[in-house]
């Protein structure tokens, strides 16, 4: 019979399937996943991190007004929606642009918030991804509230929610998962562990074996996942949808990664860290570990890389020229929104703001 340690407790060490050599491991739980699974994935990989490079050279030129990268997490991001189906829900962080991308959002809409620019920038039930959340673990809430919802509906639903280390020091992580696991709601709660919440290093924040561990107080199952290792994620993060999918109630999931840059354009990192204590993580860089393991099985030669280095350049230049673009703001939609139907006081504010303008055009 399993214990309750067994079946809640995460295990010893992350669950690794291809080390940082790009050399593949056998485990007795978790399988490699398909080699064409693979090779879609390194594809999104090269995107992603196109998409971070290019997002950082548009807020030195002035074009997005903050960019929080993912650059090294990127095999977070892309595992995330990977493992999901068309009516599962994605409930991001602000950190999460190459997730909410690899969804299928339209990459110019993704960034429109970071640009400053109307609401979160995307309709959320086209491609089911809540807004991008700002506030540490609010979204973790609307996250249950949405899974919570489509168990009483019966359906088939899935949700992933997003958050960093720094979120798990905030109630709204215990409230949530507390929620969930009372009511069985099939939420994937996934952690990117970065090791810093913008300043504050992980052992200021817990002395909590790990992250995971955070779920047998609420009886939900945890699990450990090399941050970087692409074939690990997919396998945990599947088999935890899978769960979540059957009706087993909420799942944990702790990837242990590394945030390699600032925490964004407004932070100096070399204030708290040293060149010393990144140089490891850039050994184990998730694109380089899993092209060494396609390179060596004989699944990805020159002439496909090419082809996807082509289509990830192709990307970034679309969205460079498409944030060139000017915003052409619309002084009305000021009102628009605030209620489903305008208040008097703001219909006549509108028509005084649009007399205003019409005489400044005259």
């Amino acid at each position: 019979m399993t214990t309750v340690e067994e079946r809640l407790l995460p295990s010893a060490e992350p669950i690794q399937l291809i080390d940082q050599h790009g050399v593949p491991h056998d485990h007795p739980q978790y399988g490699l996943p398909s080699e064409q699974t693979l090779v879609d994935g390194y594809a999104q990989l090269v995107k992603g991190r196109r998409i971070n490079d290019q997002a950082g050279a548009l807020v030195r030129q002035g074009r997005l007004a903050v960019y929080p990268s993912s650059h090294g997490q990127e095999a977070c991001q892309v595992a995330a929606t990977m493992v999901l189906r068309d009516q599962d829900w994605l409930f991001p962080t602000y950190r999460d642009t190459v997730s909410i991308i690899s969804r299928g959002v339209d990459p110019i809409e993704t960034l429109t918030l970071l640009r400053g620019d109307w609401h979160s920038g995307y309709d959320p039930y086209q491609r089911n991804v809540a807004p991008q959340a700002t506030p540490l673990a609010t979204q973790l809430i609307h996250a249950v509230g949405v899974a919570h919802a489509a168990r009483l509906k019966g359906e088939d639903t899935v949700v992933m929610a997003l958050c960093g280390d720094g979120a798990t020091s905030e109630g709204d992580f215990h409230e949530a998962l507390n929620f969930a696991a009372v009511f069985k709601a099939p939420v994937v709660f996934f952690i990117q562990n970065n090791e810093y919440a913008i300043s504050v290093p992980l052992a200021r924040q817990t002395v909590a074996p790990s992250l995971a561990h955070k779920g047998i107080g609420y009886g939900v199952p945890g699990e450990r996942a090399d941050g970087n290792d692409l074939a690990g994620l997919l396998a945990v993060l599947g088999q935890a949808v899978d769960k979540a999918r059957a009706g087993e109630g909420p799942q944990l999931i702790e990837a242990h990664t590394y945030r390699v840059q600032a925490h964004t354009n407004a932070d100096d990192a070399t204030r708290y860290r040293n060149d010393a204590e990144v140089a490891p993580w850039l050994e184990r860089d998730p694109l380089k570990r899993l092209e060494a393991f396609l390179v060596e099985r004989g699944l990805l030669g020159e002439s496909l890389k090419k082809q996807v280095v082509a289509a990830a350049d192709e990307a970034a230049e679309a969205l460079r020229v498409g944030l060139m673009e000017e915003v052409q703001p619309d002084p009305a939609e000021l009102f628009d929104h605030l209620y489903a139907e305008k208040t008097p006081q703001l219909k006549e504010q509108a028509a005084f703001l649009q007399d205003e303008l019409a005489r400044e055009e005259a």
